[in-house]
């Protein structure tokens, strides 16, 4: 079991010597504009998933797919003479969906913001069904009010109460 630190340090030099050599030394056409966004390495240091995302659609994800695992052994053996660790790691490569996820969240807010300036212009319009201030007032016996200040529909609300 190795230091957490060391296993992240590791795991950071993967990404760049991952992404250089995808940069410089895969020469494979089927390979499109793959990004290494992130490497995880398990704490024994015996295997790490790296994480890319591939800019294009659906086929040109599936071809990069297919060129880093047909690059796999030349990228591990890069790794393992950039990092001088005991044992290189396997690699497995997994598309990150996270770019993907993040896209979906913004349409998604998007349409909710729409939704709301649609309800704002509904509602400039409208009055509440009951009555304009729904609140409970203070009764007026507990108010200090002459009888001056009330007129007559106070004073038969009010009954016998001030007098």
């Amino acid at each position: 079991m190795a230091d957490p630190a060391r296993a992240r340090r590791l795991a950071v030099r993967i990404r760049e010597v991952v992404a250089a050599a995808l940069e410089r030394q895969v020469k494979d056409p089927r390979l499109g504009m793959v990004t290494v966004t992130d490497a995880r390495v398990t704490p024994d240091l015996t295997e790490a998933t790296v994480f890319y995302t591939v800019y294009g659609d659906e086929s040109d994800r599936l071809d990069s797919a297919r060129a880093l695992e047909s690059a796999k052994g030349l990228l591990r053996s890069q790794v393992g003479r950039q990092t001088g660790v005991k044992v290189t790691p396997t690699l497995t490569f997994i598309h990150d969906r996270l770019p993907d996820d993040a896209r979906h969240l913004e349409e998604l807010i998007l349409t909710a913001r729409e939704r709301d300036a649609g309800l704002a212009g509904v509602r400039d319009g409208a009055r509440p069904a009951g009555e304009p201030d729904p609140y409970r007032k203070p009764r007026v016996d507990d108010v200090d009010l002459d009888e001056s200040d009330l007129d007559e529909s106070d004073e038969d609300m009010m009954g016998d109460t001030l007098r």
